[in-house]
């Protein structure tokens, strides 16, 4: 019997689920009343860990807004524009970083022991969190759509504002705000254009 020996790792995605993740794919405006369960979220999250930072420090903190409580302290930091939709999505996710993620390398990066003291100053722990945690918010949107969710990634708020509220006493400083759930095409724009490979890449 003929055996495919090729490791996963060499076989492309098909295409519907590549159309899934990006050419189909798009930033919902609306949302269905369907709900995400605790369980999906927690799955979502285990996916998303595995994306790679650098050393390893996943400094990324996602904050889940389901409950009628959080969200009612969510909604006002959101600007005027985002406010409807943010309400109508079932799960609103905050995506963090933490400064303080030099205290979890020894855990993260064991094979070398000084990594924590690679990040000595605001300034380097400060970059080094805001591009991992940006790299981990696309993992984090990718894999949703993975698992058949929608994602609408919003940056208009107040982020002093979602920092007192959500993150108070910690050294974790919002990102962006993605609304999660089940889309509908209520409100959904036309595709905007893309830049083509010749204006944005080069082989060299």
């Amino acid at each position: 019997m003929a055996f495919d020996a090729a490791p996963v790792r060499d076989r492309p995605l098909a295409e519907p689920a590549l159309a899934q993740l990006f050419t189909e794919a798009r930033t919902r405006n609306a949302w269905s009343d369907r709900p995400v369960p605790e369980d999906l979220l927690r799955r979502l999250y285990d996916l998303t860990k595995f994306g790679p930072t650098a050393v390893n420090n996943t400094p990324a903190r996602f904050v889940f807004v389901t409950s009628p409580e959080a969200r009612a302290r969510l909604i006002p930091l959101m600007s005027e524009g985002n406010r409807a939709k943010t309400l109508q999505a079932p799960v609103n996710v905050i995506i963090g970083h933490d400064l303080a993620f030099p205290d979890t390398l020894p855990r993260l990066f064991p094979h070398a022991p000084g990594a924590k003291d690679w990040f000595p100053d605001e300034a380097s722990r400060r970059e080094s969190a805001f591009r991992n945690a940006s790299l981990q918010g696309g993992y984090f949107m990718l894999a949703a759509r993975a698992l058949g969710l929608d994602v609408g990634p919003m940056s208009g708020f107040d982020p002093e504002g979602v920092k007192a509220e959500f993150f108070a006493g910690t050294d974790i400083e919002p990102n962006f705000i993605v609304n999660l759930g089940y889309g509908t095409d209520e409100n959904l724009f036309p595709r905007s254009p893309r830049l083509g490979f010749e204006e944005a890449a080069r082989i060299l």
